[in-house]
Order: C-alpha cells, then structure tokens, then sequence
C-alpha cells in the first residue's frame, strides 16, 4: 500500500528553527567550555544561558516586548554574545549599531529602528547624550563598561548590577521562524545608510552551512571542536560574520576581547590558547606589526574578509604561524558565501589557492553574469558580477523599494563584485564593478594592480582608482604609503609589471600613471580602504599631508 500523507500527531512537536535552538543545542551537549569575558570574567555554559535569561528578564521588565527593537552600542564582549541570543529570543529584534559611523549616521540608524531600549557601554555615553534627539524619549538606557563605570543620570542601571538583582528565568517560548531576530545598516558609497534584516531561520541556517562548510576544510583552515574563538571583527558588523553563533552552537571556548588593542589581543591569543580568528587584512597587518618580525603566533587561523587578501601579507603571516585563509560575503548576505580552501593533495600553491575567495558553501549557488544579464560562469576566462541566491540572504531594504528591487534584479542577489572561476570551482573577486577601470578599451582590475604594488618593499599599503582621461577613458591611478624611511618609484612598479604583461598575464593597459604618495589610507567604519575618498583627491598632485605626486 503507498503511503499517504497523515496530519501531524495531536502531540508532535513541529521545531521551529529559532535562534534558541543553537544555545539549547551547546546545553544538550553539556559543553565543559567556558566564556572569557571582555572584563576578565570566566564562565561556563550553562552560565551564559542563565545570563541570557537574566537579560531578557530585565529588557522584559523595562518594557520591551515582542517585535521590539533593542540596540547595542559595545565592543566585542561577552554582554554582546548574550545580547545575540536574549534578544532575538524573547522575540525581539537586535539593532548591532555601528559604533565607527559619524554621529549623523548613528542618528539615522536609531532615527530608523527606533529602539525600545540600548545597551551603551560607557566609552559611547558622550555619544549617546549628543544623539539624544534621534532617541525615543520613553526609551530605556542601560551602560555597561569593562572596568570603568560610566556615568548617565537617565540610565535604569549598570548591565552587571541589573543582572544580578533581576529575575533568574525567563519563559522563552515559541513562535514563527520567520520572524525578524537582528538589523543593522550598511553603509554604501552615496546616501545613508541602509537597513538590512535577518530572520531566525536566516540565521540558523547559516549557522548551520558554516558549520558544515568549516568541517569539510583540510587541516588548520576550518573551526572544529577543538578550536578556541576569538572574533577580530567587530560584533555590530554582520553578526561578527556569523562565528559567534556556530561557536556557541559547537560549544567551544571563546574569548571575547573588547576594544581592539593589538597588544591586548596578542596577549589573550597566547594567554587563552587562541587558534581561531576573523578580521580585515587592516588588522592583521596591525597584529603583525605589533608582535615584531620575530614572533610566533601560531597554531593560529585566521579568515580575511571584507577586501583582498595581499600575497605579502599572507606570506607575512606564515612566517609568523598563521594560516590566513579567505572568505567572500557581503553584509546583505548575512555574510558568509565562499570559503576558500587549499587540499592537501592539490598541485597549485597554497598561498595563491587561499587567497581567492573559494567554494560556495552549502545551499550557496553562484552565477557570474556579463553585461547583458547573460550567464557566463562556465565560459573559459570570462568575468561577470557574481549574483546569488541561497536562504539567509536579506530580501529588502525596509523603507527603499527601489534599490530592492535593484539588489534582486532579475531573482538574483546583485553583489556588484567582479569575478572568474577556476576550472576547480573556485571563485576569484577581480574587483567591485565601481572600481573596475575602463581603459583602451579594456576593463583592467585594480585589485590586480594593488597586490603586484605590495610586493614592493618600499610599499606598506596601496589603492588603485581610475582617473577620467579623455583619450582613454581611465587611466589607473597608484594611491602608496611609503614604508618608514623607503621612497616609492613609480617606475619600479612598471619594471614588474613588465614580464607579466610580456608573457599576456596583464593588460598592457594596467601601469599606473601616477603614484601618489600619502601618509595613510582613508578606510570605512568597517576598515575598507575608502576608494570615494582616495577619487575626491585626485585632482591634487599635492596632497594635504605635503607629499607629492610622481
């Protein structure tokens, strides 16, 4: 007899996938693990779910309810930790608000959510008094520090103290996996900031491919059982690119760091037994300059997001024990998209393969498309804007329906970032359609022209725009910061260009016209290198900083 379909029995329980589920999952497993806190508290799992009951309990003694919005204003901490679970859990929705935008900007945001109630550390208590008027009045302060109380007459208390006098449970319950569980805003080239929303199931399943994905990584380049956790990527961005969540869900030890201080996170990596990490290749190169060319940092794996990974920097931290591998999303993708990966069976260079932004990773599916909307992802050497689909990518902007319908054109998510692939599959990031310079006709990559200008000694960073030319179109443009003491040539840049556009690996086109030399580099709130900016001062070939153009 065939099977029919039956309704559920009277009992059966339907699990929906909720953010809760990952805690309970960490509980389950009675993970013996514990949590270092920003302020040097310790505790174990069991504790961060007691914790997280405590602050639900206390938001839901303030006044905040289901569909609610709580904003957090703090550095990488363990309240930020308990903050991703309690909130969404008691059905509300967390705002990570970008601490590193311009007060305007922060207004906008809160101006948009407007936030039942925040949790502001202490070093953002000025901030929060001048951002007053873009805050509900009846909303409810709660200040938090890690080690220096702040001081607001208006606040209900202390995060820590409120804790500890509140109730000790919470009633968390059930309720639809699509409901709305964090925001933020990410910031684009022009305009305001723009909200983006991620719900419960998003995120589990997210949680739950990065798991997948990292297990199936060969040796030192994935996060396993084993691993201890340290973010390096700001809390407020993208969820710390996700990590905090599949951390929780494996149960491992992690290490929370508050504000970044090279020296402090050098410290708790060789205190703590840190293997695992994430940050921007900004960082890294901060953390390698502040341990000295002579440290071992290693066993120490680090994924490098938010803008290429420069072939010297990543030799620069094996020699230092690192394993820096690349990763690929975008802060409307929840993040995580590719994952790349080195086999250790695989002929081609390591330090090429883990530089490029990889293999989708489960229920990701990837497309390059040209111009004209066309698929060309399995031509030979074609390039296109990758668009994707999978199920945690966020389906609007709230309150802007027409760059929606501009990211989803077509059914595909719209990344803006150009791309090949490798006959093995992997993905790798040519440039952002914005930056691609137009020049004799052909489209040449800046991020190209930015790793063969790092392998020169003389060069600590560089950024590559193009510059309208009337005969050309665009001409590439070097922005340099010089290392300390050296003098950057333009011409020795072109002597190693030279070979590689003789044997037809370089456009003939893609020798800068000018270097300009600068003292640092503009960089977002999320540490990329501010190529608008870098545009603006084009016109000068004498920079503000007294250094000139050759």
């Amino acid at each position: 007899m065939a099977l029919r379909f039956a309704d559920p029995a009277p009992n059966a329980y339907g699990y929906p996938l909720l953010i809760r589920q990952l805690l309970q999952s960490a509980l389950d497993a009675r993970s013996g693990r514990e949590i270092v806190g920003s302020d040097g508290r310790r505790h174990g799992y069991e504790a961060l779910a007691h914790r997280v009951g405590r602050l639900a309990a206390v938001l839901a003694a303030h006044g905040v309810d289901q569909g609610d919005v709580v904003a957090v204003m703090d550095w990488d901490s363990h309240r930020y930790l308990e903050a991703y679970f309690a909130v969404p859990m008691m059905g509300a929705m967390l705002q990570t608000v970008n601490v590193r935008l311009s007060r305007d900007q922060i207004a906008y945001t809160l101006k948009d959510t407007q936030p039942r109630a925040m949790i502001v550390h202490a070093d953002f208590v000025e901030d929060l008094q001048a951002l007053r008027p873009a805050i509900e009045p009846d909303c409810v302060i709660i200040t938090c520090h890690d080690g220096q109380p702040a001081s607001l007459d208006d606040a209900v208390g202390d995060y820590e103290q409120l804790l500890s006098a509140g109730a000790e449970t919470f009633a968390f319950v059930d309720f639809d996996e699509n409901a709305l569980a964090t925001t933020f805003h990410t910031t684009g080239t022009t305009g305001m900031p723009k909200a983006v929303t991620f719900s419960h199931r998003q995120l589990v399943l997210h949680t739950l491919a990065v798991g997948f994905a990292m297990g199936q990584q060969p040796d030192n380049q994935g996060l396993g059982r084993e691993s201890v956790y340290m973010p390096i990527t700001p809390m407020f961005h993208v969820h710390a690119w996700g990590l905090p969540y599949l951390a929780t869900l494996l149960g491992l030890k992690q290490v929370y760091p508050g504000r970044y201080v090279p020296a402090r996170l050098l410290a708790l990596q060789r205190e703590e037994g840190v293997t695992y990490s994430h940050c921007v290749p900004t960082i890294l190169q901060m953390l390698l300059d502040e341990a000295g060319p002579d440290a071992w940092l290693g066993p120490w794996t680090i994924i490098i997001g938010g803008s290429a990974l420069p072939a010297t920097l990543l030799r620069a931290a094996a020699a230092r024990g690192i394993i820096a591998v690349a990763g690929y999303g975008m802060s409307e993708t929840g993040p995580v998209l590719t994952l790349s990966r080195h086999e250790n069976d695989d002929s081609r260079p390591g330090e090429t393969v883990r530089r490029w932004a990889g293999r989708p990773i489960p229920l990701v599916q990837i497309r390059l498309h040209d111009d004209n909307g066309e698929d060309v992802s399995g031509a030979a050497n074609e390039q296109g804007e990758i668009v994707v689909r999978a199920p945690w990518l966020t389906q609007a902007y709230p309150n802007s329906a027409a760059a929606s319908a501009a990211l989803w054109a077509g059914g595909w998510l719209h990344t803006q970032d150009v791309a090949s692939r490798e006959t093995h599959g992997d993905i790798v990031i040519r440039d952002r359609l914005k930056d691609v310079i137009k020049t004799g006709g052909e489209w040449v990559s800046s991020a190209e022209i930015e790793d063969l200008a790092l392998q020169d000694p003389d060069i600590a960073e560089a950024a590559v725009v193009g510059a309208p030319d009337p005969r050309w179109g665009e001409r590439p443009v070097l922005f340099a910061v010089p290392r300390p003491g050296r003098t950057p040539r333009l011409q020795t840049l072109k002597d190693r260009m030279s070979p590689l556009v003789a044997a037809g690996h370089l456009s003939r086109w893609a020798a800068p016209d000018r270097l300009i030399l600068i003292d640092a580099l503009p960089r977002t709130s999320v540490g990329k290198i501010d190529k608008k900016q870098l545009r603006l001062r084009l016109g000068d070939d004498v920079l503000d900083s007294g250094r000139g153009a050759s």
